[in-house]
């Protein structure tokens, strides 16, 4: 599940604003090809896990997507967008999506930075964006079919690379990797704006911070997240403690910028490559 709103006592959604590290990488896209198709070195090593069967099965049903972003609530990228601005990051930039999911956030950032690279491992997910990047005129926004595993960026290394409500589809040890090889693929100084579902409590405290979650779950599985899907991401998913994930960025290393947390369940970083 990919539990986007950020704020989860939200009664109601909100309308919509205006392979392994040495796979080959498949030919570039054309420069008219706006958000093509292309894979992207997927993990073929036999140690490594299937990254497609961590996704979540109903990211890869067409049918699901198509109600994707209702149920998640339209999140606003606004914020996220003036993160990377803050940081220095303008027209001339380049930006990562990874899980990019509808792209939300790859649609509009393409309205602002110079390339943006949008990059998910379900086809669904990537089709419908192609539709959207192509009916908006959009040449800078480019699709690949890949994970965090297994993206192999080409060219300069990336001013920016974004992720939201990805990351916690890989239990820990992946996770480590996964910021690894973001830390690699950004230039020194290059930024990464993370969000996720990251718990910010103790152990001793599940029970009463759960309790609270699910007081404001929805009602219907088609408005939101029912509470029952939020007990499916807490028994299937590998969502991480933040005082966890935290060592992991600096081992990565991030330096920590800036950390805001709500309802001790979600989390959003800004992180610099040191």
């Amino acid at each position: 599940m990919d539990y986007t709103k950020m704020n989860y006592l939200a009664p109601a959604p909100q309308a919509p604003a205006s392979s392994s590290p040495e796979a080959p990488v498949t030919k570039a896209p054309s420069p008219e090809t706006s958000c093509h198709a292309g894979d992207n070195g997927l993990v073929t090593e036999s140690w490594m896990i299937d990254e497609l069967a961590y996704a979540g099965p109903e990211h890869l049903d067409a049918a699901f997507v198509a109600g994707f972003d209702r149920k998640q609530g339209y999140p606003d990228p606004a914020g996220d967008l003036d993160a990377f601005t803050a940081q220095g990051l303008g027209a001339d930039s380049s930006v990562v999506d990874l899980g990019t999911g509808t792209g939300q956030f790859a649609l509009a950032a393409a309205r602002r930075f110079g390339q943006v690279t949008a990059v998910d491992v379900s086809p669904a997910m990537l089709a419908l964006l192609r539709e959207r990047a192509a009916g908006q005129g959009l040449k800078n926004l480019d699709c690949v079919r890949a994970g965090f595993l297994s993206y192999q960026h080409a060219g300069p290394p990336a001013d920016g690379v974004y992720t939201r409500h990805a990351l916690h589809q890989l239990p820990d040890f992946w996770k480590a990797l996964a910021l690894d090889r973001i830390a690699r693929m950004l230039r020194p100084g290059g930024v990464l704006r993370l969000r996720d579902l990251i718990y910010d409590f103790r152990p001793a405290e599940t029970e009463d911070v759960f309790r609270e979650w699910f007081r404001y779950a929805a009602a219907d599985p088609a408005e939101g997240y029912t509470g029952e899907d939020y007990a499916e991401h807490i028994r299937t998913e590998f969502s991480t403690f933040r005082w966890l994930l935290e060592p992991m960025l600096a081992a990565a290393g991030f330096e920590i910028v800036a950390a805001e947390f709500e309802g001790r369940l979600y989390g959003a970083y800004t992180c610099i490559r040191t």
